[in-house]
This record gives C-alpha cells, structure tokens and sequence, in this order.
C-alpha cells in the first residue's frame, strides 16, 4: 500500500480556470468504488486535489461528463447523497436518474443482477444507496459499468472523502491527526477506519460494550499497521484534532431503539465535551442528526463545528470521485 497522502499546498496562488486541455487523467477510469480502500493512497490524493480544485471554481468552464447519464438507486432516504449527486452530474455536464426501491424493487421485484444487466444497457455509472453491501457487491459483479457506494450497512465512502477535504481545509495535513470517532461502531466507523489506513491518521474509536466496529475491519488495520484504537473510554476525547459523531440509530434499527438509547448515554456530544478537544480542533457529524440523542442543536452551531462545510463538501468531492471513474468514458449514443 502506498504511504501517507502529503498535506495539500495551501499557498496563495492566483486561480487559473482548466480547460478540457489541462484536466488532470481522470485516475480510476471505468472502477468500481464499493469501499475507500477501491483507491491507493495516492489516487486518494489526486481526487482530494481536484475536489478543492473545483471548489475554488476552477472547473466552472468544463463540461468533462457530457452525454453521461448516472442511475441512482436508493433503498433508503436521502437529502444529501441525492442532491449532491444530481447537482454533481449537472455540473459537470452529465444527468442523473433517481431510481426508488418502490421503482425498482431490489431483490423483490426483480434479482439484483437483472437490475445490474439492465442498468449496464442504459447508463454509464450506478450510484447505490442500499441496506447492504452485498446488494453493491452483486450490482458491481453483473454490471459492465462502474458502481459507486453511496452508502450501505457496512461502509460510507463518499462521506468520508467529504470529510477529510473538510479536515484538510482547517487543519492541513492529516497525517498524524487525532480523529475521536464516538458513537455506534457502524458504517462511518468501518470507512474512518479504512482512512486512516489510507491517510496515516491516529482513529479512534470510542463506542460503548456491543456495538463495536466491523471486526475484520479492524484486524485488517491492525494487520496492516494502521494507528487505530478501540475503546469505551470517554476520556480519548481529549485533546482530540476531530471529534466526530453520527445517529445512534439508522435506517432500518427502528425496533432497536430503547435498547440503543440506554447503551449510549453519556455519549452524547455537547458544547461542554467541546471544550475538552485540541484549541484548534473541529466538530463532524455526517447529517441527519438526531438531536436529543448523540448531539444537540448547541454543538452543530459551534464555533468548532464544522458541519455544514463538511455537507457542502459532500458536492466537491463527489464531483472529483464522479470525474476520475467516469471522465474517460464517452457517450455511448
């Protein structure tokens, strides 16, 4: 695996709008991404690179997905994954078809790799917000175009590359940084995971008794000599570079909610558990948040918070993931 990702050059510079001449080769043409570890360190970098490229409005004159179309299959709600997604498309010249699961009906109406085989005739990228992470893994095995893991149960990839644009942006370099993950060990802490492998971040885990992260996740850092650390005391939290958290209770754990209430108390992020991280530390929450239960309304209004710019980022860096998988590619009509 390729080392740490270096810190991206934050000197002042006078912004030059690309042409189609000057676009960087897009660095994962035509692949899959069900997982951040579906790219090295250093195409990691490149795409980082090129979402604050074009946050900057450096891309503002290039229409580099032009004619491509991208199905977007949801099996459960979104505000952010959809719109980032759709808009992403539009920018960069492409156009976006939402699917629901009362449309398509995956794995009821119809066999995933039907789907996938229809899909490939149509379009030239799926992005999947499903249950499961085999529902992508078969999608991606049955179809010809590359799919795209806008979340699933076991891992969240492309909030991840959101949120580490955002820590790059007030913090720097990652490398090193002490990223205090607490809350349910789900699939935000399976992806911190895989991004401290990718980035050499410290990640911390802080999760009660039972509701740890991916097991073979984990081992697999530790394997690979990530800096990880799992743990059920609060005190981790201290003199953290980012704490960050996310619901108790997602989509699909509805029947599990008292039991997750109960487990979870004391972890809770306030503006008072703000104060106890690094002078210059920030807060993350990848939305919805389920105020009353692991934030409040307080921190995401913080001065530390950081959450709102972390969402806008959900745009930039999906935009840069969507041009360096599909910008080779031309229109099949």
């Amino acid at each position: 695996m390729n080392g740490p990702i270096p810190a991206a050059d934050r000197s002042s510079q006078q912004i030059t709008l690309h042409t189609p001449d000057t676009l960087p080769a897009p660095c994962m043409a035509g692949r899959d991404f069900l997982s951040n570890l579906d790219m090295s360190s250093a195409e990691l970098r490149v795409v980082l690179d090129t979402a604050s490229s074009m946050k900057r409005g450096e891309w503002r004159t290039v229409k580099p997905l032009a004619g491509l179309s991208l199905a977007m299959v949801f099996e459960k709600a979104s505000l952010r994954t959809r719109t980032t997604f759709d808009v992403g498309m539009y920018q960069l010249g492409g156009h976006a078809i939402t699917l629901s699961n009362q449309e398509i009906g995956l794995g009821t109406r119809e066999r995933v790799s039907d789907v996938a085989r229809n899909l490939e005739r149509w379009v030239d990228g799926v992005m999947g917000r499903v249950y499961l992470q085999q529902t992508l893994s078969e999608l991606a095995a049955h179809a010809e175009v590359p799919v795209i893991n806008g979340l699933s149960d076991m891992l969240h990839p492309v909030q991840l590359l959101a949120d580490y644009q955002s820590i790059e942006e007030e913090l720097g370099s990652v490398q090193g940084r002490r990223v205090v993950y607490i809350g349910d060990g789900n699939n935000l802490a399976n992806s911190h995971i895989h991004m401290g492998m990718l980035t050499g971040s410290r990640v911390t885990v802080v999760t009660p008794v039972g509701f740890e992260p991916n097991g073979a996740v984990l081992q697999e850092a530790l394997r690979q000599g990530a800096d990880v650390t799992l743990t059920n005391d609060l005190s981790a939290i201290d003199g953290a570079d980012v704490l960050y958290t996310d619901v108790w209770i997602s989509m699909g754990q509805e029947d599990e909610a008292d039991r997750r209430r109960k487990a979870f108390q004391g972890y809770q992020v306030t503006p008072q558990m703000l104060e106890r991280i690094a002078p210059h530390g920030i807060f993350l929450h990848c939305l919805p948040a389920h105020y009353g239960e692991e934030t409040v309304p307080e921190a995401t209004e913080h001065p530390r918070s950081r959450v709102f710019d972390q969402a806008e980022n959900r745009l930039h860096a999906q935009k840069a993931l969507l041009y360096h998988i599909m910008g080779g590619m031309k229109p099949r009509w």
